[in-house]
């Protein structure tokens, strides 16, 4: 991994239905340890149509290259027990080293 790790994650995946027939999500972790670095930021936004201010929170995580991790995951910081859903995997190519996958992120609890 080339982005210092901050803690350790666990990946969540899976789903089953509930009393009520709906489908949710379970808390099966499909993998644990996982080094990776989470950061979460803050950015001021504002639109022609509003121009007052917001505050919009957003996380990023990067892990090791090759790791079972895809949208619609969720993982869990196991330092912090914060869970977030994943939003979009990316990666930037390198030809000299393998870069980090990139984990566009949301905080759920």
């Amino acid at each position: 991994m080339i982005a210092r790790a901050t803690t350790t994650i666990a990946v969540l995946r899976g789903t089953a239905t509930n009393a009520w027939g709906d489908e949710v999500d379970t808390d099966t972790p499909v993998h644990t340890g996982i080094a990776a670095s989470i950061v979460e930021q803050n950015r001021r936004v504002t639109t022609r149509d509003d121009p007052t201010p917001r505050i919009v929170r957003y996380a990023v995580g990067r892990v090791t290259a090759g790791t079972d991790v895809t949208d619609q995951d969720r993982i869990r910081d196991e330092r912090t027990g914060a869970t977030y859903s994943v939003d979009a995997v990316s990666s930037m190519n390198s030809a000299a080293v393998a870069a980090d996958l990139r984990l566009d992120l949301r905080r759920t609890t």
